[in-house]
């Protein structure tokens, strides 16, 4: 995790706000904070952004993409307390098992315990169902591979169908700022402007697409940790076995040297993302859409990615392919 918000306050520092204890020292604005205006100063950012990201006038429903996760559980708990005295918004959790063994049964036992205490409908819907494999045969058939590389188009597919068989109008996801600040890097560095003009939070609808919207997008990933240890939600704390070979790792290291080295880094490439979004979406609007011919998911091409690659599989299996990394 990086150390936006590290060290801890220290000891016999008082909150700029009132006479308490600080619990932490944010170093992108300098101030030490007490438990109470920690918390608050949280839940004022995720609401401000959820209310710039979506406009709730009433019968919406939406879901909640839940790994089990500090991101995604204290998504849901906000988003049930904020949305609370909305009898007329209803939430479901949805957790996809890409089927690893070692990492995924424990997340979706907390998300299913959450979703019971919030009072909201949980689903869970399995890779075996979507891709036709787990993720552990999947890198089992084809180990060379970076697994992020199938794991990213069948997720993106199995929550976009989940949500879509719950009739959700939006799709709520955990993405906190590191995860934003990481994606725009990566996609800039790829030379991908067409991609980084369609990152969330959508805007637009597209037949099939259910929309998705990111309430944690200007929160810091350590906050996010702390706000949920703070407030005793309950997570599964742990990283996927298959993450360290993910190219996100390397852009996850750049941005954490850069914010040590200049606070306020991640906050500043995403503000400026902010500013220049619309041109790039003026330059590059959402592509239409047609159904894979295969599954009949909404693709651009004739068959979709998550196809491609289970077809992949199929090839792979029957020793007709080498290896694919991405």
């Amino acid at each position: 995790m990086s150390s936006d918000a590290a060290p801890p306050a220290r000891s016999g520092t008082g909150c700029v706000r009132c006479a308490s204890p600080a619990v932490e020292w944010i170093r992108y604005s300098g101030e030490h904070l007490c438990r109470d205006h920690f918390l608050a100063f949280v839940e004022r950012r995720v609401k401000r952004e959820l209310r710039s990201q979506v406009d709730l006038l009433g019968d919406e429903r939406i879901a909640i993409g839940m790994s089990g996760g500090k991101d995604s559980s204290t998504t849901a708990v906000l988003l049930s307390e904020f949305l609370g005295n909305r009898r007329d918004i209803e939430l479901v959790g949805i957790t996809i098992d890409e089927g690893i063994a070692s990492y995924r049964p424990a997340g979706i036992e907390l998300a299913k315990r959450l979703c019971g205490g919030l009072g909201i409908e949980h689903r869970v819907l399995a890779y075996e169902e979507t891709a036709g494999r787990t993720m552990d045969e999947v890198v089992a058939l084809d180990p060379a591979a970076i697994p992020c590389s199938y794991c990213g188009p069948f997720r993106r597919q199995a929550l976009n169908r989940a949500a879509r068989e719950v009739d959700a109008d939006y799709v709520a996801t955990g993405l906190n700022l590191d995860d934003t600040a990481q994606s725009i890097l990566m996609n800039v560095a790829r030379g991908d402007m067409e991609k980084l003009a369609r990152l969330g939070p959508h805007e637009t609808r597209q037949p099939g697409l259910v929309p998705r919207i990111q309430p944690l997008r200007m929160i810091p990933e350590k906050e996010v940790y702390l706000y949920a240890l703070l407030r005793g939600i309950e997570f599964h704390d742990a990283t996927c076995p298959y993450a360290e070979r993910a190219q996100r790792g390397r852009f996850r290291e750049i941005l954490h040297r850069l914010e040590d080295d200049s606070p306020g880094t991640r906050h500043a490439i995403v503000s400026g993302y902010d500013q220049v979004r619309s041109l790039l979406q003026s330059k590059y609007p959402p592509a239409s859409l047609n159904a894979c011919a295969r599954c009949g998911e909404p693709t651009v091409h004739n068959v979709c990615q998550a196809c491609d690659l289970r077809e992949r599989l199929v090839h792979i299996g029957l020793g007709e392919e080498g290896p694919f990394e991405d």
